[in-house]
C-alpha cells in the first residue's frame, strides 16, 4: 500500500470512530452504525492489503528457489 493510500485508510478508520463515538453520544444511532461501516471498510481494505503483501512474499520466494537466487 502507498503511503497515500495508508493515509487514506487511517483517515477513513478515525471518522469512522469519531462519527461512532458522535453518534454514540447523541444516541444517533444511524451516525454511529455509518461511523462502524467507516470502521470496518478501512479494516477490510488494510486486510486486503496484507493479503496481497505476504501472496507476493509468497511468490517472490518460489522464484527465487526457482531460479536459485
Amino acid at each position: 500500500m502507498s503511503f497515500s493510500d495508508d493515509a487514506k485508510n487511517k483517515a477513513q478508520d478515525l471518522t469512522g470512530r469519531a462519527k461512532e463515538a458522535a453518534g454514540a453520544a447523541t444516541n444517533d444511532d444511524e451516525l454511529k452504525a455509518e461511523g462502524q461501516v467507516d470502521q470496518a471498510h478501512a479494516g477490510i481494505k488494510e486486510t486486503v492489503v496484507e493479503v496481497a503483501d505476504k501472496l507476493k512474499d509468497g511468490v517472490e520466494s518460489v522464484k527465487n528457489k526457482l531460479t536459485g537466487h
